[in-house]
């Protein structure tokens, strides 16, 4: 029985900033697989290098900066072809992007081009990678609109970004990033400018695309909810390193990582839930101390400072990979969690 390959597999992704004074790391040895169909959830604390991730993957790191990537990010296409993401050319790299593997980004007003309707930025894509004339490409941008599910969308094709809602603006940016079908979707942070009225909304437009069409997401959030209802996997990051990872059932049951530990116990539910199970009340907890300057990291675990359960072992030595299976930690407390 053949075993079933990853669609996107990273291994050991490392992206630096080059400056006069030597090389920033800000991305330290991520590594995840990607399977057809599933959901991987990338959380963590603003600035734990979540979105720095996705961008290193899609080759759209700022131009006015000097950056250093190594590692592997081989996506699998629908012939078996392998790509590395990181070292492809920059010719193949824009084929691929938007068409076998494309991105949903945080904040649309940012990424849509305000002087251009919203079907011509959609229709853009299709003509680039489908090769196809004005008149069809409007088409299939049409029925893209449609099926994210806008409001007239006929009419909406001839609209400009800034005579959209934030709800229809997210919408868009999904058909934009739908309309060639990608294996993989990567998905930063789609609803956090939305209220929640409009977030749930997205988020099931997304579910429902994915069961549609068979893509691999990964799904770039700070909100532990969304995960627990819309992933199947989750990869913890802090400080620019994957510091746990497990199935959402078993993250959720029994988090591993002392830092995991304090992301769910700063959860009002969490608190609920422990209080009916102890009959006591469990007072609502945070995590100390602030995410340390990435050019000063120390030798040991970087969560270390802020760990209720540091060892001196974990301020001297990086910490190893513990646990079996699919669910593993960074640390160097041994034992059950």
């Amino acid at each position: 029985m053949s075993q079933v390959q990853p669609r996107l597999q990273v291994r050991d992704l490392h992206t630096r900033l080059l400056q006069g004074t030597g090389a920033l790391p800000l991305v330290r040895g991520v590594s995840f697989d990607l399977y057809d169909g599933q959901t991987l959830a990338l959380v963590g604390e603003s600035g734990s290098g979540k979105s720095l991730t996705a961008l290193t993957l899609m080759r759209l790191l700022a131009r006015n900066a000097r950056w250093q990537c190594t590692g592997q990010a081989l996506l699998r296409d629908g012939a078996g072809q392998t790509h590395d993401l990181l070292t492809v050319s920059a010719e193949h790299m824009r084929q691929l992007r938007g068409n076998r593997v494309a991105m949903i980004f945080q904040e649309p007003m940012t990424c849509l081009n305000p002087v251009l309707p919203v079907g011509e930025q959609i229709a853009e894509s299709v003509r680039l990678h489908r090769g196809l004339d004005r008149s069809a490409a409007r088409a299939q941008a049409l029925r893209a609109l449609e099926q994210v599910e806008i409001p007239a969308a006929r009419q909406r094709l001839d609209e400009y970004p800034h005579q959209l809602s934030g709800g229809m603006r997210q919408r868009v940016m999904i058909a934009m990033a739908m309309v060639c079908e990608p294996q993989v979707l990567i998905a930063d942070e789609p609803t956090t400018a939305l209220d929640v009225t409009i977030q749930a909304q997205i988020l099931q437009l997304m579910s429902r695309l994915q069961q549609q069409t068979g893509m691999s997401m990964l799904f770039i959030t700070h909100n532990l909810g969304v995960v627990a209802h819309h992933a199947e996997r989750v990869a913890v990051m802090y400080a620019g390193q994957v510091v746990e990872q497990a199935g959402v059932a078993q993250l959720f049951a029994q988090p591993a990582h002392p830092y995991t530990q304090g992301l769910l116990a700063c959860l009002p539910g969490r608190a609920r839930q422990l209080a009916k199970q102890t009959g006591r009340a469990v007072p609502l907890q945070d995590i100390s101390g602030q995410a340390p300057a990435m050019h000063a990291l120390g030798p040991g675990c970087s969560f270390a400072p802020r760990c209720r359960a540091s060892l001196a072992v974990c301020t001297t030595a990086p910490p190893p990979w513990l646990g079996e299976g699919t669910h593993r930690r960074l640390c160097h407390l041994e034992g059950p969690p």
